[in-house]
């Protein structure tokens, strides 16, 4: 009778374990798939984000460009004046 009420003792938590990783377990190469989605988007962010930094730095350089013409032009005009 005792070994009955031990086995009940260690079995019972194991099948109740068993019954509680099974949806993880099956949900796995879903959550893989995923992870590696994010991690495909991440490197995609990444790449945008140079790119978006690029042209940060070539908006900067037009801008000097247009305030040095700009300056051009004002002393232009203000010699024909």
């Amino acid at each position: 009778m005792l070994i009955w009420i031990v086995l009940a003792l260690v079995l019972l938590p194991l099948v109740a374990f068993a019954l509680a990783v099974r949806p993880v377990l099956t949900r796995l190469p879903g959550l893989r798939r995923a992870a590696v989605a994010l991690q495909r988007r991440a490197a995609e962010a990444e790449a945008l984000r140079e790119t978006t930094d690029a042209l940060q730095e070539r908006a900067e350089g037009v801008q000097r460009q247009l305030d040095t013409t700009q300056q051009r032009v004002a002393l232009i005009k203000a010699k024909r004046g």
